[in-house]
């Protein structure tokens, strides 16, 4: 394993006592993770779970039309994967990296081995799927009844607690997939939050000025599925902060 890298990175794994961590240590294969990457696609079984370092992962449903929405994004305080563990080997969404970075990967076997003989491990998956579950099912009330302004405020601070002083490279046209709304109307809530003087961006580089502010325009959907996943596993995610980088035309 790299001297710059380790698993206690990872949230999830960090919460694991040592002796728990020890027995899966060895079949831990640190990995980059680079943006566009696809670790997991509609129905095809997950060979490996991913647990995100430095990465950041969107879980997102495309329809038959091509329109898309991200239910989820997973980084250094999860795991991407769950499906292996829950039973059902494959899911209905894709995952896919949008921050690239590092994180490590755990085979099949290893994986299934540590979740049966070792009660930590198997405690600590499971309060993340919940954590998750809360995340999935927060956005889409989000989505619903929340504004750009609202919606873009939670992204961007949920995005830099997982990938803390990261920068991001994202068009204005994929961040308006993600959250499932127009690209006019992400250019429009994004100026407002420049402007107000939480956010600094210049020729696609976007830098969080003011958290606390932020986390004002924000709905509350970013602090309860925050606060969801402080209760579930010992370690919070980094304060929000950090840079995130999109595309240079927008």
């Amino acid at each position: 394993m790299s001297s710059t890298h380790g698993p206690c990175q990872n949230h999830l794994l960090a919460a694991l006592p040592a002796a728990h961590l020890d027995d899966i240590a060895a079949d831990l294969e640190l990995v980059p993770m680079a943006l566009g990457d696809m670790l997991g696609e509609p129905g095809r079984a997950f060979r490996h779970v991913y647990f995100p370092t430095t990465a950041v992962v969107s879980l997102y449903h495309l329809t038959s039309t091509g329109a898309m929405a991200e239910s989820a994004c997973v980084g250094q305080e999860g795991v991407i994967g769950i499906a292996l563990f829950m039973g059902g080997d494959s899911m209905p969404s894709s995952a896919v990296v949008r921050s690239g970075g590092h994180g490590y990967r755990l085979a099949r076997a290893p994986l299934m081995q540590g979740f049966a003989r070792s009660g930590p491990l198997r405690n600590a998956l499971l309060r993340y799927t919940q954590g998750l579950i809360t995340q999935i099912g927060q956005n889409a009330v989000c989505y619903r009844h929340h504004t750009v302004d609202q919606q873009l405020s939670r992204w961007v601070l949920a995005t830099a607690d997982r990938a803390p002083g990261s920068d991001l490279v994202m068009t204005h046209e994929m961040l308006a997939s993600l959250l499932g709304v127009r690209r006019e109307s992400v250019t429009s809530a994004a100026v407002k939050l420049r402007d107000g003087g939480y956010i600094r961006y210049r020729r696609g580089l976007i830098s969080i000025l003011d958290p606390a502010g932020l986390e004002t325009r924000a709905c509350e959907c970013y602090a309860l599925v925050k606060a969801e996943f402080q209760r579930l596993l010992p370690l919070a995610p980094a304060p929000a902060g950090g840079v995130l980088k999109q595309d240079h035309h927008d």
